[in-house]
């Protein structure tokens, strides 16, 4: 395969990836607003998943080096303090959890916050779009690769635990007798 190809194929790659980073940081920024009451949880966890899938492929193609052997200034950081405060807000009572710091290398516990781990996220793949809507695609697409080896591949991994712990104890923790109950109408339906 000629260098043309690869670079049309990587070209590829990253048109892919900022369809998933664009819906990730649509979703994070509209639940965070409140625009969607009682499913932020779920849409949040499908997004993440979502994203996860993505990065999940940007590590298995090969590292991504771009033309250029210095990055372009994408411009200015995007301030996620507003969106992680929303975050937190909406959070509140569960948005701190502890994690092991490097499950590699050894089992060291650490603080965290949902919150603060999807802000991060959404922080790194904003450069990264910044680059890509600058008209540097591969300059994005190793952005995105090697963020997501470096950072938000392993904040957004623990997001995902994160949200589907609290649904599952949101969906699992009921009362006995409400449980039982349940089982006899499905039992008896």
């Amino acid at each position: 395969m000629g260098e043309i190809e690869v670079a049309g194929d990587l070209r590829e790659v990253a048109e892919r990836t900022q369809g998933h980073v664009r819906a990730f940081l649509s979703t994070t920024t509209q639940v965070a607003s409140g625009a969607y009451p009682g499913a932020e949880l779920s849409l949040l966890l499908l997004a993440t998943s979502d994203l996860l899938a993505a990065g999940a492929q940007l590590a298995a193609i090969t590292d991504v080096v771009p033309v250029e052997r210095f990055e372009p200034d994408a411009g200015p950081d995007t301030d996620v303090d507003p969106l992680r405060a929303a975050l937190a807000r909406m959070f509140d009572g569960f948005d701190d959890y502890v994690e092991v710091v490097d499950p590699v290398l050894g089992a060291e516990a650490g603080p965290a916050t949902l919150s603060g781990d999807l802000a991060a996220v959404v922080e790194e793949l904003a450069k990264g779009l910044q680059h890509y809507d600058e008209g540097h695609e591969l300059e994005a697409l190793w952005w995105w690769q090697f963020s997501y080896l470096s950072s938000w591949g392993e904040r957004a991994a623990s997001a995902v635990r994160v949200l589907h712990g609290v649904l599952a104890h949101l969906r699992l923790d009921v009362a006995d007798d409400v449980a039982q109950e349940a089982e006899y109408d499905a039992l008896h339906s």
